[in-house]
């Protein structure tokens, strides 16, 4: 039961005032504490002059936006996050990082460590991805700048991006990662690389995997490397390279991981999911593994982000993303920056996940399963199709009654089955009188029938072969 609190309609019509005034006060302290439009936006242009790793594009940009300030078209912006936002908005178009971003200046923060912060993929603000660890290249210290707040680390909050590590029906390893977190090579004891290591390790008795980044807005290059390797043979030449800038200079450096992963999965089917989303590092897994001809891609065309980065401190709480690299790939001699990584199975969003089940099990069953691993893998096939056929409208009143141990009821129009003090288990139809257990479909139900057309008994089956029969005793 909720208890929801009451509250006088004096004490209500207090909170609100007090809330208000605080929000104003907020609002009115962030405007006396900021540098004017023109001189946040003139340093939001010097640090993409700086830093860019297109010099000439990176100075046109800013000889633009400089222009633009001195025309006064920002100057209507006095409160930093609607400037933040304006200016987001004017120059995201030009790179899939480019971001401005304000924190209050007095927040509390962990500053990270120094260097190229991976980037999260595109989209307004910092996105669901990456935590603040450093990347494969040069850039300013990403720590706060004059007046400015650290950025927080959420990423061990976050379990390092793993939101759901679970095998599904049929033996299909799912893995659903939010995040590709930053680790430094040469130390196996890194919490985000042992974090990593776990999630592939309870997958590593299943016929297929599944890795979901449809919400995955990005992270570390280093992440990308590692799990490449998980699934692909030793020293192959798929790695992205980096062209990155370093002062008036561009040098390279690959993706490649430092560390190969011990015991990689060269020949299980592999399936990586995306969508819209999916953004900057996430986007190079699911490019390099697709082109290198080692996953199907199924979902919707990625957000297109693929340059690297790192946010730059400025004053007074701002920072400005800013893209000092650009990858490479080996294979295809291009990038995903502005297209996206197309979809080798384009379906929505929503139906990607079933989709990349469906061809994972049928991957599995043309690999030659046999006995009770084929029956258990065909029975989890044949629960998604039925799930994606119109629902069954027949009667279910032939099927409610009691068999011995077993009762058989509805609830909102839906067959359960219950077996004593045990938790009541919901029936789904496959075809005629034969039921599965939603939540398991290995576990099946057959309704039997008399001469007479009524129900008589059912039978419970199970894909390991065994099963058990109840007759009915009793309709309702």
């Amino acid at each position: 039961m909720r208890v929801v609190p009451l509250y006088s309609r004096s004490l209500r019509n207090a909170l609100k005032c007090s809330a208000l005034l605080c929000l104003s006060l907020l609002s009115v302290a962030a405007q006396a504490a900021t540098p004017s439009p023109r001189a946040t936006v003139t340093e939001v242009a010097d640090a993409i002059q700086t830093y860019y790793y297109d010099i000439d594009r990176g100075k046109e940009i800013a000889t633009a936006l400089r222009g633009e300030a001195a025309q006064g078209r920002y100057d209507r912006y006095d409160d930093p996050r609607d400037l933040a936002t304006a200016l987001s908005e004017r120059i995201r178009p030009l790179d899939g990082h480019f971001r401005v971003n304000w924190r209050a200046p007095d927040a509390a923060g962990q500053a990270p460590s120094p260097g190229m912060r991976p980037g999260p993929g595109p989209g307004p603000g910092p996105g669901p991805g990456p935590g603040p660890g450093p990347g494969p290249g040069p850039g300013p210290a990403s720590g706060p700048g004059p007046g400015g707040a650290a950025p927080v680390d959420f990423s061990p909050r976050r379990n390092y991006g793993l939101r759901r590590v679970e095998v599904l029906p049929g033996n299909v390893g799912y893995i659903d990662l939010r995040e590709l977190p930053h680790f430094e090579f040469g130390d196996p004891n890194e919490p985000a690389r042992r974090a990593l290591e776990a999630a592939l390790q309870l997958v590593a008795a299943t016929d297929s995997v599944i890795i979901d980044l449809r919400d995955n807005g990005g992270g570390s290059p280093a992440s990308v490397g590692y799990l490449t390797s998980a699934f692909t043979p030793k020293n192959a030449d798929i790695y992205n390279r980096f062209h990155l800038r370093r002062g008036d200079e561009m040098r390279s450096d690959s993706e490649a991981p430092a560390d190969w992963y011990p015991n990689p999965r060269l020949q299980v089917p592999l399936y990586v999911l995306t969508s819209a989303r999916t953004g900057s590092a996430a986007e190079a897994l699911a490019y390099t593994l697709k082109n290198a001809g080692r996953a199907v891609v199924v979902g919707q065309a990625s957000g297109g982000a693929a340059n690297p980065g790192g946010d730059i401190p400025l004053a007074a709480g701002f920072s400005v993303f800013v893209s000092f690299g650009s990858p490479v790939s080996p294979i295809t001699h291009g990038n995903w920056e502005g297209t996206g990584v197309i979809p080798d199975v384009a379906v929505a969003p929503a139906d990607a996940l079933a989709t990349a089940q469906r061809l994972a099990l049928e991957a599995a069953l043309k690999q030659g399963l046999s006995g009770a691993a084929a029956v258990d893998t065909r029975w989890a096939l044949d629960a998604l199709q039925a799930q994606a056929k119109p629902a069954d409208s027949a009667s279910t009143a032939d099927y409610l009654g009691q068999y011995e141990r077993i009762q058989i009821g509805q609830d909102g129009g839906r067959v359960i089955l219950r077996n004593g003090k045990r938790p009541p288990q919901p029936l789904a139809t496959l075809q005629g009188d034969l039921f599965y257990v939603a939540a398991d479909p290995s576990v099946r139900v057959k309704f039997e029938r008399a001469s007479d057309g009524r129900v008589a008994a059912l039978e419970i089956l199970r894909s390991d072969g065994s099963s058990n029969r109840y007759r009915m005793q009793s309709t309702p």
